[in-house]
């Protein structure tokens, strides 16, 4: 089993980037986890260094004082480094962490990163999980509760989605099994018409695609009974649904409907019947929802 014992806070100085704060206390306190917090300057502004190391001090000096507040005791470090943020955060999470926590942007403060593109690369490129914060999604939920009510999973029928599953049953396992409902999400493409659709076939295209979509939603339907049957047997609240539509759409439409406290999928898989491009389907999901969203970039 995946044991989370390190976060990587990343912070670069703003307050939208401190929009991860709530969540990495309750990480902190919930999975019982090591926390270091990392900022990257820029080597050309090597006379600002004392400044990022106040900052990263007072934050993880802060940080500390709140756990042992709420009785609780943790590892805590604050870390500077200068370079390129997104290669500096990559070398050094791949030694020392188990978990990266980041918001999606951040446009202010010490460093004036350029957020969204900063994790952008680290989702190419970590095969860590990086959990990601939406800046407005701390004003819509309580994470004292956190990991709340309700877990999405979106899959798409391949065994590269499916890779989002055992770092979902670690953190649950590691947090407690008592307190998390899981949904099961899978999303069909509705059929489209083909260009050579034969003038002699034997029932109509409406009826076509009525039989065929019904047997897309029975084949999805059971592919997610055999993943709740798994899930369940560990231990695990788990519940499934299928929707037809755009994956995307769908999740983003579901996922805001049920005020999930959390959607954790694969950044890319490719098979099963509607043949998701999932990377496409992580950016839009990510675009459309202001809920965290946990992504795994599954290993070659």
């Amino acid at each position: 089993m995946i044991t989370y014992k390190n976060l990587l806070v990343l912070l670069d100085g703003s307050k939208l980037s401190e929009a991860v704060m709530p969540f990495a206390t309750q990480l902190a306190k919930r999975l019982n986890m090591n926390v270091t917090f990392l900022n990257v300057f820029d080597p050309d502004k090597s006379e600002l260094e004392s400044m990022h190391r106040a900052y990263i001090d007072s934050m993880a000096n802060d940080f500390r004082q709140q756990l042992v507040k709420a009785g609780k005791s943790a590892n805590v470090q604050g870390k500077i480094l200068s370079g390129n943020p997104a290669d500096e955060i990559l070398n050094y999470a791949k030694d020392h962490s188990d978990l990266i926590l980041m918001a999606t942007h951040g446009n202010s403060g010490l460093l004036r990163w350029a957020f969204g593109g900063v994790a952008d690369k680290v989702l190419r490129s970590s095969n860590l999980p990086v959990w990601l914060v939406k800046v407005n999604s701390t004003k819509e939920m309580n994470y004292d509760k956190w990991p709340g009510i309700n877990l999405l999973i979106p899959l798409d029928g391949s065994q590269t989605a499916e890779k989002i599953l055992p770092h979902v049953e670690s953190m649950i396992k590691q947090r407690g099994i008592d307190v998390t409902d899981i949904t099961l999400l899978r999303v069909c493409d509705p059929p489209s018409i083909s260009a050579d659709y034969p003038d002699n076939m034997s029932i109509s295209w409406d009826e076509h695609v009525r039989l065929l979509t019904k047997h897309m939603e029975r084949t999805s339907r059971a592919y997610l009974e055999g993943v709740e049957k798994r899930l369940s047997s560990a231990g695990l609240k788990v519940q499934s649904k299928v929707l037809m539509g755009k994956p995307a759409d769908e999740i983003v439409k579901y996922a805001a409907n049920i005020s999930f406290s959390l959607v954790a999928m694969t950044t890319n898989g490719l098979s099963g019947i509607t043949q998701w491009s999932y990377g496409s389907v992580a950016a839009k999901v990510l675009a459309g929802l202001s809920c965290p969203i946990l992504l795994v970039r599954p290993n070659k």
